[in-house]
């Protein structure tokens, strides 16, 4: 029976769901080796298994395939420091298809079934406020790589701890950086989910206490293919800055569109589209002078980022993006308090992640609050600069200056 036909009956039986990382005669369906103790010699150390459901499928795969890949490249490096608690390490990852309700079931497989030892945290916030009910449940703290939703922290749970800064202080730097150069209206758009209406609020609450003007804050439809009524209802209030709470493909849309409809705000920033090596390969030359907030950015001078950069490229054959830092950070940041904890006791490691204050390779350091929210890691803001994207803020971390405001479009 080929590969297709085992899969196919695995399915038909009910087997397969949403993991890919069930084996098929000693190998995952993803083609790294199968469990722990496959081929594993009497008298070996037994591994220390780490559970996590990453979108590999779904709307969220190709982001969740950098966090992926740096819970991979983490474990490797790892066990090349000879493991954790002189065990070494296992990430045992499996595909939630970007579906709240999977990864939910997942980490229960991967808790009740699987006997996890740990758990490092999903891709997406929708994902994460799922699984997280799971985590919680048992008493597993779980460190959230990819989410920053804070409503996840809204819900007094106590072993749920935030890896980067949440939404809503996305566009503080946009801001701070608008004010020093006098700028003094702001229009919001934003796409009706989760994370963008929660960076739309927050960018609004800041502009207003700082005493920017919001001359607007309007959503628009997931996937919409068309923004050219809104972008004339902005083009007509001429505000100074223009931010967008928007992922990639929307972010790319608004600024082909605002070049047709010749909008010219002094300042165009858009959340986690505008930082990712996808946006300037999808516009070129138009992503010139573009700002956007930014989890990390590789070069930065933070402690070890440059041999991950080297070691993610050598790895995997192309180069990591702020998803595949933040996967890695949760991985340093979970060695980090095992080691402090000095044992796998669940209350003992909680204890430590809750009160740990370290440096990853993100900017700014690793600490929460009470509620297991991020409260040390510094958002940058990065600027497209012909090919470069260049760190224009905070000063400390900063890699070239900022070019503004923004020329028109017609003179560029």
């Amino acid at each position: 029976m080929n590969a297709r036909s085992r899969r196919g009956l695995l399915r038909a039986l009910g087997l397969l769901g949403g993991a890919t990382d069930l084996a098929l005669g000693g190998c995952r369906l993803d083609g790294r080796p199968g469990p722990p103790d496959a081929g594993r010699g009497a008298g070996q150390e037994q591994p220390l298994q780490i559970g996590a459901a990453v979108s590999a499928t779904g709307s969220n795969g190709k982001a969740g395939q950098y966090q992926s890949e740096a819970y991979t490249l983490w474990e490797e490096q790892t066990n090349g420091r000879g493991g954790l608690l002189g065990r070494p390490v296992k990430v045992i990852i499996l595909d939630d298809a970007s579906d709240p309700t999977t990864g939910a079931r997942l980490y229960e497989k991967l808790i009740s079934e699987d006997k996890v030892d740990l758990v490092l945290g999903p891709y997406a916030s929708s994902v994460t406020m799922a699984s997280s009910t799971v985590t919680e449940r048992h008493k597993l703290p779980l460190l959230t790589a990819g989410a920053a939703a804070s409503d996840i922290w809204k819900r007094n749970y106590r072993y749920v701890f935030g890896v980067y800064a949440i939404a809503e202080t996305y566009f503080n730097g946009v801001i701070d950086l608008a004010l020093k150069r006098g700028y003094k209206t702001v229009a919001i758009l934003y796409e009706d989910t989760v994370i963008p209406k929660a960076t739309a609020a927050g960018t609004a609450a800041y502009a207003a206490a700082n005493g920017m003007q919001v001359v607007l804050q309007e959503r628009y439809p997931t996937r919409v293919t068309d923004v050219s009524g809104l972008l004339t209802k902005v083009k007509g209030l001429n505000p100074d800055v223009i931010v967008g709470g928007s992922y990639q493909p929307d972010a790319a849309l608004i600024t082909r569109q605002a070049k047709e409809l010749d909008v010219n705000p002094r300042l165009l920033a858009f959340s986690a589209g505008a930082a990712t090596p996808d946006f300037g390969q999808a516009l070129q030359q138009d992503a010139n002078f573009v700002v956007g907030p930014s989890m990390w950015e590789p070069a930065l001078g933070t402690p070890g980022n440059k041999e991950f950069v080297e070691s993610y490229r050598k790895r995997w054959n192309r180069e990591p993006d702020y998803r595949a830092a933040t996967g890695f950070a949760a991985g340093q940041i979970l060695e980090a308090g095992v080691k402090r904890a000095g044992t796998l006791d669940r209350e003992k490691l909680r204890s430590a992640l809750a009160t740990l204050d370290t440096t990853t390779i993100l900017p700014g350091r690793y600490k929460v609050d009470e509620s297991g929210l991020q409260t040390g890691h510094i958002p940058v803001l990065i600027q497209w600069q012909g090919k470069e994207k260049p760190v224009i803020w905070p000063d400390q971390f900063m890699t070239g200056s900022p070019m503004l405001p923004m020329p028109a479009w017609t003179s560029r």
